[in-house]
């Protein structure tokens, strides 16, 4: 649904007065990147005012606050790497005018206390820019997210995005120490951190981290901090699936600490030239002498079970992990399908079994001690019928399919999260208290919260 010439001039007025009219673009004057990234994530009747970018928190503020008064929608965003992520934003119900609200200006380093391993950044500041940045202190942040080089902060925390790394370092919201951020009405709260207190005795660390921008919009962010390690190696098992299994088992039973535990189907070993079965990738970091040992300890094991293996370290072992986490997480072609699973560690190989799924051109990766993980299908064919058999295998298991990436009519066939407990009532009694009016990211969330 296009905005009238009259309604884009009664928008751009208040919200250019707030940040400049350099920092505003009409749905007209968008880059073809916002264009498109816009058209993956919003219902099609939906109305786009347009876009802003704030370059301070009293600004993002005043411009949410603006939004409240004029009743207009809000959907925030970083980058907007993953935007389309979750439901699709739509409007056309109640009628308001969505304005793209970004985050990438507010992208400045606050504090970097390299003796409490802690550092403190606004919610646009790059992933990448980053990690550069604590590279130079020999300090890292434990989080491997989807696009690195296009993610923000802000994103990783509100899609509670990373990887293999969880292993180790488990979830975003373990290492998330404090948040600011900007109400539905305007106003600025902070939480964690030297707060003493958290609003409204909710932890809204924990509550925002995965909640897709439907609760509030990040400005800042602290996190806890780890150093690079001395030295890391990688090995990788393939062979019978049942091996597969049975070698996985023992390793989360062992004393032995992986930094990556990850099974990855043979779609995703055939791309990375590693044969054409199912295997095992097990990455370890630590001082030199204990890298060693435990890759031996894993080798051992897998020749006990006549399994084949393959060892990585340095520049050869980056590339491999860069490759896979490439692989898995880009942006699909038109057609193709992203999703986020999760099953009980146990059954996660026998879910990566071909006949298991019966999907044409699908890839998959599980973290072997959380049953969390990916699905990449390929094949434009594969629709809601099918999704929903896979959703139920994993349902079956105490798991879920989400769709992440999804072409805009399929997510509007079938429940984008597919959650079938009974938190919705508490998470709809939530988004009331944050967001009254559901101005923001109307629908992205559970439930279409």
């Amino acid at each position: 649904m296009d905005v009238s010439s009259q309604q884009c001039r009664e928008i751009a007025l208040p919200i250019t007065q707030i940040v400049g009219a350099a920092n505003y673009k009409s749905g007209e004057e968008m880059t073809d990147h916002w264009q498109q990234v816009i058209r993956r994530s919003v219902a099609p009747a939906s109305a786009i005012a347009g876009l802003v970018f704030p370059g301070t928190a009293a600004e993002l503020a005043q411009v949410v606050a603006c939004t409240q008064q004029q009743q207009w929608a809000i959907l925030p965003c970083g980058n907007g790497s993953k935007l389309s992520w979750g439901g699709v934003v739509g409007t056309a119900i109640t009628g308001l005018p969505l304005l793209v609200v970004s985050t990438a200006r507010l992208n400045r380093l606050i504090d970097h206390a390299t003796g409490d391993l802690t550092v403190t950044v606004e919610a646009g500041m790059g992933f990448a820019e980053l990690q550069a940045k604590l590279a130079t202190t020999g300090q890292f942040l434990a989080i491997d997210p989807a696009q690195p080089e296009q993610a923000t902060i802000g994103g990783i925390v509100a899609t509670a995005d990373t990887g293999s790394l969880r292993q180790q370092y488990n979830s975003v919201r373990d290492m998330l120490l404090g948040i600011t951020f900007v109400r539905a009405d305007g106003q600025l709260v902070k939480a964690g951190g030297r707060v003493v207190k958290n609003v409204a005795g909710y932890d809204l660390m924990k509550l925002f981290t995965g909640s897709y921008g439907t609760l509030g919009v990040l400005t800042q962010m602290t996190f806890r901090v780890y150093p690079l390690p001395a030295a890391s190696q990688t090995i990788v098992l393939t062979g019978a699936l049942a091996a597969i299994a049975q070698v996985s088992q023992a390793i989360l039973r062992s004393a032995l600490t992986p930094t990556r535990f990850d099974l990855l189907s043979a779609g995703v070993m055939q791309h990375l030239g590693l044969g054409q079965t199912t295997g095992l990738a097990i990455q370890f970091q630590s001082i030199v002498a204990s890298v060693q040992q435990q890759i031996h300890t894993v080798a051992t094991l897998g020749q006990t079970h006549q399994l084949s293996s393959q060892c990585w370290s340095e520049d050869n072992e980056r590339a491999l992990w860069q490759q896979l986490q490439e692989r898995m997480t880009q942006i699909p072609a038109t057609g193709a399908i992203a999703c986020k699973i999760g099953i009980q560690p146990f059954q996660a190989v026998e879910l990566l079994q071909a006949n298991q799924l019966s999907l044409p051109g699908w890839h998959a990766q599980i973290h072997a001690a959380s049953g969390l993980g990916r699905l990449l299908i390929e094949d434009s064919s594969v629709g809601a019928l099918e999704l929903s058999a896979v959703r139920a295998i994993c349902q079956e298991n105490h798991g879920f399919l989400t769709l992440l990436e999804a072409p805009l009519n399929l997510k509007q066939q079938l429940d984008v999260w597919g959650y079938a407990g009974n938190a919705l009532p508490l998470m709809r009694q939530i988004k009331q208290q944050f967001d009254p009016t559901d101005r923001l990211n109307p629908h992205r969330f559970v439930g279409g919260t």
